[in-house]
């Protein structure tokens, strides 16, 4: 397991010296949900593109590449009280053009998880989809900030059983370069 974390740890640092890479955005993401606690940090990519057009209104995206941790408090011994996260989603957006105002975005990714299972919650599986629904607000200056709810459902989509997921209601601020 740890030379899996390794190699992604070591994919993630090439990535970052390749200027073509450049970051569009950082954000931190905090939630809760089944008794389990999620922070995350994560880096935007922009697409740079919109898919469609809707007069004031477009659809686009970015590509996000997170890590997070989830923690759970009291567990019993022997169990696992805390999982490490790596994921990476792509996310549609639909925005206004000024890129200022209310937004709403979906995404599904691939997430690995250190641990299978947290607590007494057994998710079978390392491998994850996870997807998500969120409403947001883009402010500041150039729209340089945004404010949203998520709420993101994790499950190995039925690869192995039991399967049963776990829910995060989550609040996130992001920056955009």
């Amino acid at each position: 397991m740890k030379k899996k974390w390794l190699r992604a740890g070591l994919l993630l640092a090439i990535s970052w010296s390749v200027p073509a890479w450049a970051i569009d955005g950082v954000a931190l993401e905090i939630g809760n949900g089944d008794r389990v606690d999620r922070i995350e940090g994560s880096l935007q990519w922009d697409w740079n593109r919109q898919l469609f057009s809707f007069s004031d209104w477009h659809l686009g995206g970015y590509w996000d590449a997170s890590l997070g941790q989830w923690h759970r408090g009291s567990v019993a011994s022997g169990q696992n009280k805390d999982i490490t996260d790596v994921g990476f989603t792509p996310v549609f957006r639909i925005q206004p053009n000024g890129l200022k105002g209310p937004y709403a975005e979906a995404g599904i990714g691939l997430h690995l998880l250190s641990h299978v299972s947290i607590g007494d919650k057994n998710l079978s599986t390392s491998f994850q989809f996870g997807d998500h629904l969120g409403l947001g607000y883009r402010f500041g200056a150039r729209g340089a900030f945004d404010l949203s709810y998520r709420f993101q459902h994790f499950s190995n989509g039925g690869i192995k059983r039991p399967n049963p997921g776990i829910n995060f209601n989550q609040v996130r601020l992001q920056y955009h370069f």
